[in-house]
């Protein structure tokens, strides 16, 4: 890689600026804001500012991470995804169905290669567990329940959290879209997942004009009841599911990295790397994404898969509105 582009200026763009830079020392990198506005501060891992998408295509960059509120990602990606530039968008993909098919028109008809930033997927406990689940560890699935709780004033101290995008209706926020990363993985452990029931609340605490707490209770194809509770409240993170069979249990704790096999004789540690470097999920999935510009075998997720996020988190909103 020449020349390199991030779209955003928040956390994530940070950090995939210096991701950037790290496995491509010598490659230029261009940073542009989502709002096309040229900042008076400092940009860090930067070569170089551009006010508009066009300014990137006209720099002819070989590989851009949109990383803007997911509002603007369907406005920043498809010009790049026409001009054939491999594009990698942040999570979550969109916040329509509109803007899910619109880019994957574009994708359809120019066939550039785009990826969507579920980085949690290269895990290792998560892929080891997903070992586990397809070989039937546990036998027939009968229960699953995922969990994630963080305190959203603790997400970034330095910045009120009421201004951040997280909180923000139009900028994408609330705890479905933020927290985004659960319900791709479940169906991507699980399979499609069928929703049955949903509350949605906002609490006192926060006063928020977003959701910040969100109870799901799906199935999957199979009938094993899935359970899902994403908050912005929990004063110590929290981020742990568990997965029943009939043969046995396992407890993924992502934070520790750690996955535990209970059966009816033992508890095994299938896997516990808590000192793990969580930065090497990024590396590993833009690793991945170069594979995929290269054509070859790669994890990618594909915005075919993606779109089934934004369709359940629709679903969700829709029937939540109902009860």
């Amino acid at each position: 890689m020449n020349k390199v582009a991030v779209i955003g200026l928040g956390n994530i763009a940070n950090r995939h600026r210096r991701n950037l830079k790290m496995l491509f020392p010598d490659a230029e990198l261009l940073a542009m804001s989502a709002s096309g506005r040229v900042p008076r501060e400092a940009v860090s891992d930067c070569d170089g500012i551009v006010a508009s998408v066009e300014a990137l295509i006209n720099a002819q960059v070989e590989l851009v991470i949109v990383a803007s509120p997911a509002p603007f990602h369907a406005q920043h990606a498809i010009p790049l995804i026409e001009a054939g530039i491999p594009t990698l968008i942040e999570k979550t993909v969109t916040t329509t169905m509109e803007d899910v098919q619109a880019i994957q028109r574009a994708i359809e008809q120019y066939q550039t290669p785009v990826a969507v930033g579920y980085c949690l997927r290269y895990l290792p406990s998560a892929l080891q567990l997903k070992v586990q689940l397809d070989a039937g560890k546990i036998g027939t699935l009968y229960n699953s329940h995922i969990e994630i709780g963080q305190y959203l004033p603790d997400w970034r101290p330095n910045k009120d959290y009421r201004d951040c995008v997280s909180a923000n209706k139009l900028l994408g926020g609330g705890a479905l879209f933020e927290l985004s990363h659960e319900l791709d993985y479940a169906q991507w452990l699980l399979g499609p997942l069928n929703l049955q029931h949903a509350v949605l609340r906002s609490s006192k605490e926060l006063d928020l004009d977003v959701e910040d707490m969100v109870d799901i209770l799906a199935l999957t194809d199979s009938g094993a009841v899935t359970t899902i509770h994403l908050d912005f409240l929990q004063r110590k993170a929290h981020r742990q599911c568990s997965f029943v069979g009939s043969q046995g249990r396992i407890d993924w704790d992502l934070i520790q990295n750690q996955l535990i096999l209970t059966t009816a004789t033992e508890t095994t540690v299938l896997y516990s790397d808590p000192e793990w470097d969580k930065n090497q999920m990024y590396l590993a999935m833009i690793d991945d994404f170069v594979q995929m510009i290269g054509q070859n075998q790669h994890t990618c997720t594909e915005l075919l898969e993606a779109a089934t996020t934004v369709r359940f988190i629709d679903e969700v909103k829709q029937q939540a509105n109902m009860t």
